[in-house]
């Protein structure tokens, strides 16, 4: 059984930056692709960025540029650095693990999820 919990989300004013951070249970990283998600109120849980069992990160269009996905194993810990935020991301984010065998950017590939960490972005 996998265990991610989220920390890290906040307020912050537009053009700043937040570090997101998921803690995981045993040996997360080396079985499953590791994902970053969001959800604004009232809409569909959207990727944001992805890094793959082989190390590999993918992002969003929305996050290329400004957003950079992370692990450090000895941690036990995926990261998520935010730069030149937008009040757009305002969202809940979530992290994610997949045991598929190619990762993706469906929500419904991923088996397990944290609770979520707000992030708020004001103009």
């Amino acid at each position: 059984q996998v265990q991610l919990v989220e920390s890290g989300g906040g307020l912050v004013q537009a053009g700043g930056s937040l570090r997101l951070s998921c803690a995981a249970s045993g040996r997360t990283f080396s079985n499953h692709h590791m994902g970053w998600f969001r959800q604004a109120p009232g809409k569909e849980r959207d990727f944001v960025a992805v890094i793959s069992r082989s190390d590999i990160a993918y992002y969003a269009d929305s996050a290329k540029g400004r957003f950079s996905i992370s692990i450090d194993s000895a941690k036990s810990t995926l990261y998520l650095q935010m730069n030149s935020l937008k009040p757009e991301d305002t969202a809940v984010y979530y992290c994610a693990a997949s045991g598929s065998l190619v990762w993706g950017r469906d929500p419904s590939r991923y088996d397990y999820w944290g609770q979520g960490t707000q992030v708020t972005v004001s103009s």
